[in-house]
């Protein structure tokens, strides 16, 4: 009961300072920086490549990987915004199935790259102390460090690349006010990223990458 009484307190107490504080209006002319982490998520069955190096080619898996990531937002008006989401190299690796002609065969490559996005949003709730959003627009994924790895290595291949892509993107997200210049940020997005492979030269077929990145982070108003 005593538990339940300081849980009631607090949240009355919290009420009350955000009925107090000026709430978080985003207005024409501000700029948002959001600093935090974002967590790239490849779908599942990222393609098959590689049909001419085993029968029915090789199906592609790609992993996860989280960064430090920063956003610029410029609101051109109180509703509408526009966002660049930059990050530090996301380091993925690649495994490979060919269960239909002899089984996993592991890890095959690895890749980085940096995925910077600029996308156009539309807030809700302008003068809201939360503030859901919504944002489309442009990805392009720059690939880089690229190398074949396990079988492919063992095989004798040299040289793995994924050519650089781009794609539309779709965002959804929220504003949480802590004050009346800092706020709490969450977004995710869906991003098109399908990139052509090539092995020593020759493509051997697509990844399709295609993600969901969720970003959680902290942002100042000014």
């Amino acid at each position: 009961m005593q538990f339940t009484s300081k849980i009631i307190g607090s949240c009355l107490l919290t009420m009350s300072v955000l009925a107090t504080t000026p709430a978080l209006a985003h207005e024409a002319g501000d700029w948002l920086v959001k600093v935090g982490a974002t967590s790239v998520m490849p779908k599942s069955n990222n393609g098959t490549v590689g049909k001419g190096l085993v029968p029915g080619g090789i199906k592609l898996d790609v992993n996860n990987n989280m960064q430090p990531s920063f956003s610029l937002t410029y609101m051109a008006t109180k509703n509408v915004g526009v966002e660049l989401l930059a990050a530090t190299p996301f380091s993925h690796k690649i495994y490979g199935d060919a269960s239909h002609f002899g089984g996993d065969i592991g890890k095959i490559g690895k890749t980085k790259h940096l995925p910077p996005t600029l996308s156009v949003q539309w807030h809700f709730l302008p003068d809201s102390d939360i503030q859901p959003y919504v944002g489309v627009g442009l990805n392009y994924t720059k690939f880089f460090d690229t190398k074949p790895q396990g079988a492919l290595k063992d095989l004798g291949f040299k040289k793995l690349k994924l050519e650089d892509s781009w794609g539309l993107a779709a965002q959804v997200g929220v504003d949480i006010r802590l004050s009346e210049r800092w706020f709490m940020n969450a977004d995710l997005r869906y991003i098109d990223i399908d990139s052509k492979v090539k092995l020593d030269g020759k493509r051997i077929g697509t990844a399709k990458i295609d993600p969901w990145v969720a970003t959680v982070g902290v942002g100042y108003r000014f």
